[in-house]
């Protein structure tokens, strides 16, 4: 049967006649000269995809002598990231909707590389220099009624999605953007894989989901709770702790357990579990299929369709209550248990597992000649902050993907990770390289900014939080001590967080610059609410998005922002970029309304200007005190570059402020570094133009608009 396209017609598939189609080229991408052209290379990687989904491994192409952008360059202080889920961008290519429904959140809604393809011209108009895309390989299908849309349940390492596209496809979609001047990074997963098999915790062959124990029973209910004295003193007993015994036991997913799931039924334990995995292909549950020949992967070693590559513990269940446990009863699961979902997670201590991973990451680069990765669930491997110096699993993948881009001849490979926690130390102890037996190895370049995320831009351009919240995260990140004991008495730890060395220079692949410098900040994500969710004064988003724009680091936006995207929770903050906002009238991509422009103009702001991208950082006017004083929401702070320097001033409170303390404190203005005399005009995108000149004494009122910002540069 061919593909169903949404409400039940046939998808569009060429006109065949007196031809049989082979089950294993179902789905796979073809078209015919009925049609267009098509390379045989492009036919055989397609007949390769459709074998890999029957479990085949032998027709899976390796790209040959394909050339490698060289990125010498590049700065990744100068880069705009901009994250696309695939899925949900645009629809290029009809041939691979499988499954597709459009009309609901956690399904499959068609967008696909060529999709990315056809919209790089507006990319490139909005001013965007690197392109976040999703994970490009196969997935488990579904799981629990939700699609694998978002391509985090992989099932197959070395296989690309075929709902996004094939091999040929991906490698056109990073060429293309290459020759627009964008580059490309790849969002990879290495904890955990789909959910592939099941814990047969009673042994009776099937994944069950069941309850055990007594619960309240009805004759408790019914009878002695109402009447106790019809019930005799072991019935009262029973019903008393009976009612508190009731265990929910999912074999997909089944509670932590540090010995390891356990085989249980009401007679008790039996030794671990028996581990099946699933022969489901509709589904993509299979059995990983061993990888092809030219991957060089001995057949007498195991692979991931072997149990003991996983760590076989179960799901973390301490989500949202870390604050009330212990740190060891949290990070020994946090490192070794299945994440929610029926997630798999991998032994990366083996070093087998290790190895796999590696090889089939290196592959990716050298494929598909991606610029960088963004990593998945960092903080779910290795204890970096039991031991710097234990290299784990991180210290050799991210040297390994660095030594694979110089033999490529590639440099300048940014690899981020998202550690998703708000603690500073903890997230900050992923970018510090260390020392072993072996010699010294590194870690992460950057990671995803979730502190500066909850306690810097929510805290203050969505809560109307005092400024001082985000020079206390700068003063933690490079370890700069706070004279005033405010950063310290509000729980922000003396530093620096994060590592203060480079990993390795730009021509042995890494990027030349400490992981301080190159910290990855954003407003929202595909893991959080928009920033506007349940927000309506549309004017903190335009003060969050100068700081973005402002602040050092390397700014990313996620699809949609500019569109004036506002969903809540997954799956309603990944919308459909290809329908446009309705809420606002916005057409698909439009380039007209106000939001785009705003982002369009503020990227390009930062562009113009080097001290906005690689200039120091030094703050010159935060608040401690919340409310309306003549300085509320004042964050002020100097960016000093070789050819300029840059003071920029926000404003995130609803008011006119000013950088000038209140009478009753003195009403001292702002120093800067800036000369006595020097007239210093606004080039913020949208400003008024207005200029301000320094005084004899080096100070400097800038008054600033509700919500708003300004960039003062030296006339």
């Amino acid at each position: 049967m061919l593909p169903k396209a949404t409400g039940g017609a046939t998808a569009p598939w060429p006109v065949m006649t007196n031809m049989l189609i082979p089950r294993a080229l179902v789905g796979a991408r073809i078209v015919l000269a009925l049609g267009s052209s098509m390379s045989i290379r492009t036919l055989l990687v397609s007949i390769g995809l459709g074998v890999a989904a029957c479990g085949g491994a032998s027709d899976l192409e390796h790209p040959v002598d394909m050339p490698h952008k060289s990125n010498a360059d590049i700065d990744w202080r100068d880069q705009v990231i901009y994250q696309i889920m695939v899925d949900r961008f645009a629809d290029g290519d009809q041939n691979n909707n499988m499954g597709v429904q459009p009309s609901v959140p956690g399904k499959f809604h068609g967008g696909d590389w060529q999709g990315v393809i056809d919209h790089l011209d507006y990319l490139q108009n909005l001013g965007v220099t690197a392109l976040w895309i999703s994970p490009v390989v196969k997935n488990v299908e579904d799981d629990a009624g939700f699609d694998s849309y978002h391509g985090y349940w992989t099932q197959d390492f070395l296989r690309p999605n075929q709902h996004f596209g094939d091999l040929e496809k991906l490698r056109e979609l990073v060429d293309t953007a290459h020759a627009k001047g964008m580059l490309v990074i790849l969002d990879v997963v290495t904890n955990h894989m789909g959910q592939l098999f099941y814990y047969d915790i009673n042994g009776n062959g099937q994944p069950d989901d069941s309850l055990a124990g007594g619960g309240y029973s009805h004759t408790c209910l019914q009878i002695c709770a109402m009447n106790p004295q019809k019930c005799s003193s072991d019935e009262l007993e029973y019903c008393a702790a009976g009612k508190d015994y009731l265990e929910r036991i999912i074999e997909w997913d089944p509670d932590y357990d540090d010995r390891g799931v356990q085989g249980w039924t009401s007679l008790g334990f039996s030794g671990p579990a028996d581990v099946r995995f699933t022969d489901w292909p509709a589904d993509n549950r299979t059995p990983p299929p061993r990888p092809p020949a030219w991957f060089n992967w001995p057949a007498d070693k195991k692979w991931f369709d072997d149990p003991s590559w996983y760590h076989l513990k179960g799901r973390v269940y301490v989500w949202w209550h870390e604050a009330d446990y212990s740190s060891e009863f949290v990070r020994e699961q946090e490192t070794t248990g299945d994440f929610p979902g029926g997630l798999k997670d991998l032994n990366t201590e083996n070093p087998d597992v290790k190895e796999a991973l590696i090889k089939s990451f290196q592959y990716w680069i050298d494929a598909a000649d991606f610029d960088g990765f963004r990593i998945d669930t960092v903080k779910h491997i290795d204890r970096p902050d039991l031991d710097l110096n234990q290299r784990g699993f991180w210290g050799d993948f991210t040297d390994g993907m660095r030594a694979e881009a110089k033999k490529l001849g590639k440099q300048n490979f940014f690899i981020f990770g998202e550690a998703f926690d708000g603690n500073d130390e903890l997230i900050g102890m992923y970018t510090k390289g260390g020392k072993d037996a072996q010699g010294s190895f590194g870690r992460f370049d950057s990671v995803f900014y979730f502190s500066q995320k909850y306690r810097g831009i929510d805290e203050v351009f969505g809560n109307g939080g005092v400024t001082k919240n985000l020079e206390c995260l700068l003063d933690s990140r490079m370890g700069t001590a706070d004279a005033s004991g405010w950063c310290a008495t509000n729980g922000y730890p003396a530093g620096p967080d994060f590592g203060e060395q480079m990993h390795a220079s730009s021509a042995d692949g890494g990027i030349g610059l400490a992981p301080q410098q190159v910290l990855v900040n954003f407003l929202d994500n595909h893991d959080l609410p928009r920033f506007m969710f349940e927000k309506t004064d549309w004017g903190q988003q335009t003060a969050a998005l100068m700081y973005l724009m402002t602040w050092d680091g390397v700014p990313c936006v996620y699809y949609g922002t500019e569109q004036g995207f506002a969903g809540g929770v997954d799956p309603k903050n990944r919308e459909d970029m290809f329908l446009g906002n309705p809420t606002l009238g916005y057409a698909p991509w439009d380039t007209t309304n106000e939001k785009f422009k705003r982002v369009q103009g503020l990227i390009q702001m930062r562009k113009d200007h080097e001290a906005l991208r690689r200039g120091l950082v030094t703050p010159k006017w935060s608040t401690t005190v919340a409310g309306a004083r003549r300085d509320a929401g004042i964050f002020a702070f100097e960016r000093v570059a070789p050819t300029e320097t840059a003071l920029v001033v926000l404003n995130a409170s609803t008011q006119v402020s000013e950088t000038c303390a209140p009478s009753t404190e003195g009403g001292a203005c702002m120093h800067t570094t800036l000369a006595p005399g020097s007239t210093l005009k606004d080039v913020m995108y949208g400003s008024d133009g207005q200029t301000f000149t320094v005084k004899a004494d080096g100070t400097v009122d800038v008054s600033v608009p509700a919500r708003s910002g300004r960039v003062l540069v030296k006339q």
